[in-house]
């Protein structure tokens, strides 16, 4: 009986050191200063969204153990959602409501980040990250199309390397992040 309590803390913690990488790697100053991704709330939130989908994705192809930290890392996402809710000052009674919008936005972009990189669409993926990580507040794009096609390049960067990551160092909280692009770097070919 102990044994699967402890299993279960050991899975949290993969979790949560998966999920500070994640959140380190979301956080890189070139997405918002060089790429155009919005320094906002909403814009940070879609950029952790991004990465975790991305790792999750990794997870989900290996054995029950990573479908498992793959859900264990969902929950550390939704967890600090709620935290940040809460310390931006969010009422306990709206904060069940957010996060669920939260989660329903994480899934909604997810199944179209998952199509696009199943399909290995440049297009279906720059697409999706300027309806949901270049849209303003009023759904007008914030940024122009080297910037789009920049992350796009980046987002596949990030599936192949993770790919090419041995299932063990995935599951040991081991990533290597490609280098975040900038769109002088996309729009003359270099990099």
């Amino acid at each position: 009986m102990l044994r699967r309590f402890f299993k279960r803390f050991q899975s949290d913690d993969r979790a949560n050191v998966l999920y500070g990488q994640i959140v380190a790697q979301a956080r890189q100053p070139a997405f918002y200063a060089e790429l155009g991704v919005p320094d906002t709330p909403e814009g940070r939130f879609d950029m952790i969204v991004l990465h975790v989908v991305l790792v999750m994705r990794r997870l989900r192809g290996e054995d029950a153990r990573g479908r498992a930290l793959a859900q264990a890392l969902f929950d550390a996402f939704m967890a600090d959602m709620d935290r940040n809710l809460r310390e931006m000052g969010t009422g306990d009674l709206s904060v069940p409501r957010r996060v669920r919008g939260m989660a329903e936005a994480f899934y909604g972009r997810a199944g179209v980040y998952d199509s696009a990189i199943d399909a290995n669409s440049a297009e279906g993926l720059q697409a999706a990250l300027e309806r949901n990580l270049f849209a303003g507040r009023s759904g007008e794009r914030v940024a122009d199309q080297a910037d789009i096609d920049a992350m796009a390049s980046y987002v596949l960067l990030c599936g192949e390397a993770l790919a090419a990551t041995a299932g063990s160092d995935v599951m040991a909280a081991i990533l290597t992040w490609p280098a975040v692009p900038s769109r002088m770097e996309t729009a003359t070919g270099e990099g």
